[in-house]
């Protein structure tokens, strides 16, 4: 029988489909045991769970689909830019959102066809139009002038542009999750929008097909996606039409986030009513395709008991800067065990005290050794991971159906060091 003190201290909601506790208690994702996983691979590690990260994918293309038969789902790469993960989505039918010549390499590394590519960026170099004309993305988004000028010189045919313009809109979401309001640095402001039209159609080498826009990311509130949609009928009418991403997730238990059949339900009514049915469109969902499908696996290192209990583990903002960046709440726990109940500041191992996941957050009895899970760490923690420290990146490990396989080896001390370059010993 299920010890109600494991059971109630993990919320398997948070957690990956399929999620769940074995007979002994052991914490399982994706058919694996995460102490198996932690000892075969070592902790920190980034697990991610294919089955389910499949399922959502395919979840996420049959909902615009059947509704609006003409629709396109971009996995937005910058919220795990990793090959094995944009193959894992690419082989399910999703095209690829780059921002750069870099995302842009590791999408074809995996696989995927330039044709259902967009190519993002709003200081884009030589190197990443260069790149995107290259590859032959799909679609080069327009971002500002400096685009225009750039493809124009460059391009030796004519290029299929989305132009980013701004809807004009405050997202109710962390200020630097923002991106949709006029003083973004993002697209182009409401007021410029018709010059910037009339210039890009004066240019021979720019095949204007349709708009973008993007409001920001971690939204909750499905009505600010239809106030996008309204927002671009201001405009004159296009044949293709990029809503861009931002739809949230829910992090902690107390969270409430649409699921993706009132998302697409809701957007595609918007575009009926304002955009028309006859138009191309396109969704680049990030977050909501992969943060709940991953998780990251810990070991205790130290607790210390004092005025608070500091519980610290082996990784910290080197791994995730979500909370750092944009004070983003998680619900760690204590895994495989039960115990009493310790209110605790869960802490990184970084020097800088601003490496804390959570404060005043109850764990099981954490003691040096347990393994600690956060979940929904599938979005933008690999993404920003850095060698804060000098500490080695971590793995990311796919799980389906009990086999596991490395997706992106452990970083190792030679890796740190291979792109110094050291002058001659002086003698």
């Amino acid at each position: 029988m299920t010890n109600p003190s494991i059971a109630t201290q993990i919320d398997l909601t948070l957690y990956p489909d399929g999620t769940r506790l074995d007979a002994d208690e052991s914490l399982v994702i994706g058919g694996c045991r995460v102490a198996q996983l932690a000892e075969q691979y070592g902790t920190p590690a980034y697990l991610i769970d294919e089955g389910a990260l499949r399922a959502r994918a395919r979840r996420y293309i049959d909902s615009f689909a059947d509704l609006h038969p003409d629709s396109a789902v971009l996995f937005a790469s910058k919220s795990f830019p990793a090959a094995s993960i944009v193959q894992v989505l690419a082989d399910e039918g999703c095209g690829v959102d780059v921002a750069a010549a870099g995302e842009l390499a590791i999408a074809l590394a995996a696989g995927a066809d330039p044709a259902t590519m967009v190519l993002h960026g709003n200081a884009k170099t030589d190197e990443d139009i260069a790149a995107g004309l290259d590859a032959g993305v799909g679609h080069v988004v327009i971002d500002g002038p400096d685009d225009i000028d750039r493809l124009v010189r460059m391009a030796s045919g004519p290029v299929p542009v989305l132009l980013r313009v701004s809807p004009a809109l405050d997202a109710a979401t962390h200020e630097k999750m923002m991106t949709g309001h006029d003083n973004s640095k993002f697209g182009i402001p409401t007021d410029m929008v018709p010059e910037v039209i009339a210039r890009i159609r004066r240019e021979p080498m720019l095949d204007l097909q349709g708009l973008h826009a993007h409001i920001g990311s971690q939204i909750l509130q499905v009505e600010q996606f239809e106030a996008e949609v309204a927002a671009l009928a201001k405009f004159e009418r296009f044949g293709v039409y990029d809503l861009g991403g931002g739809l949230g997730v829910r992090y902690v238990h107390t969270d409430r986030a649409p699921e993706v059949e009132e998302y697409a339900e809701r957007m595609v009514g918007a575009v009926h009513r304002y955009l028309g049915s006859d138009v191309r469109l396109m969704v680049e969902p990030g977050r909501s395709m992969i943060a709940r499908n991953g998780v990251t696996v810990y070991r205790v290192v130290t607790v210390k008991h004092g005025p608070r209990v500091h519980v610290a583990v082996d990784g910290g903002m080197g791994d995730n800067l979500e909370v750092a960046l944009y004070d983003q709440p998680f619900e760690p726990a204590i895994i495989d065990k039960g115990g009493d109940p310790v209110t605790c500041d869960v802490v990184g191992r970084h020097c800088e005290s601003g490496d804390t996941f959570v404060r005043d957050h109850v764990l099981a009895d954490p003691k040096v050794g347990d393994l600690l899970t956060i979940p929904v760490t599938g979005a933008y923690c690999y993404t920003m991971s850095n060698n804060y420290n000098g500490n080695c990146r971590p793995p990311v490990i796919l799980c389906r159906d009990g086999a596991a396989r490395v997706a992106v080896r452990r970083e190792t001390v030679a890796d740190l060091l291979g792109r110094d370059v050291l002058a001659a010993a002086a003698r």
